[in-house]
């Protein structure tokens, strides 16, 4: 077993085969995104340094900017203490990370018993994605 698996088995994953991972900015502490990460997302992201996780919605690997070029640059992977949980601390290229435009996905707090939207758009997703409709 090379230190790449060893490093795998060493992590908890769910039934289909999936471990959530946080994405954290290094610099700041804020947090941007959960995601998904699959056995071959954790190998991709360690030896390409960048995040890349698994779309449950396509089913396959996604690298985080593919598609808006906002890339989030790995710069230290952790693993929590029941070693079911990863944290990456990535150095968020261009400033976005959520697919709605804002620099994070957190954008709703509870106030009174309804969602309020904390933080605008900064960039219009048609713009990062192209006019999808």
């Amino acid at each position: 077993m090379n230190q790449n698996e060893a490093v795998l088995n060493e992590i908890k994953w769910n039934q289909q085969g999936l471990v959530p991972a946080i994405a954290q900015d290094h610099a700041t502490g804020e947090v941007l995104m959960l995601a998904w990460m699959n056995r071959e997302a954790v190998a991709c992201s360690v030896a390409e340094g960048r995040a890349v996780y698994w779309s449950r919605t396509r089913q396959k690997l996604w690298r985080k900017g593919e598609e808006s070029g906002n890339v989030q640059l790995l710069r230290e992977l952790r693993l929590d203490c029941d070693n079911d949980t990863l944290l990456l601390k990535v150095e968020q290229i261009g400033g976005i990370a959520c697919h709605t435009g804002r620099r994070h996905c957190f954008f709703r707090r509870l106030d009174d018993g309804n969602w309020s939207i904390t933080d605008e758009v900064v960039r219009d997703p048609a713009d990062l994605y192209g006019d999808k409709s």
